[in-house]
């Protein structure tokens, strides 16, 4: 379900619009496989220990001529330090590899979970603007990470 399902569910996309019709999906899933195919992009899935189910990804894409991260996790595994774990260690391999240059975010205003994600991970909040997706205008903050000038605390680093 993460993929095409959760883009589908109107409790994973109320953040974003509400749900989008599974054609849509599935020529986004088309293009993003093709993206990485080519090495230009990253989807990464999000795996409990002990589990063999998917609970979500992460994702670092080129967006009009900038570097974009985006996550997504089903909920019966929110709540549980996932998402933030994942999201720093796609970071983390962004600062290794890097050709990401700076990355950003824009979750929305309301969405209280993805800008704590971004704050614990050492984004810094560059401000408010309206972002649009998938056919709605939407409220959003806008982060930036600098992977180059990024240090961990000592063992806090997910990778």
């Amino acid at each position: 379900m993460c993929t095409v399902g959760a883009r589908c569910d109107p409790v994973m996309m109320r953040e974003l619009g509400g749900p989008q019709s599974r054609d849509r999906v599935a020529g986004q899933v088309k293009h993003g496989l093709d993206t990485v195919r080519a090495d230009g992009a990253w989807i990464r899935m999000i795996i409990p220990d002990g589990s063999a189910q998917v609970a979500g990804t992460v994702t670092v894409y080129p967006y009009e001529g900038i570097s974009e991260i985006g996550w997504m996790i089903l909920p019966e595994f929110q709540c549980r330090g996932l998402a933030s774990e994942a999201v720093r260690a796609v970071l983390d391999l962004a600062q290794a590899d890097g050709r990401w240059g700076l990355i950003h975010a824009f979750p929305s205003t309301t969405n209280a979970a993805s800008n704590a994600i971004c704050c614990s991970a050492g984004f810094s909040l560059v401000g408010q603007e309206e972002t649009a997706f998938a056919g709605h205008i939407f409220q959003t903050n806008h982060w930036v990470f600098d992977p180059s000038a990024h240090a961990w605390p000592a063992g806090s680093s997910a990778a």
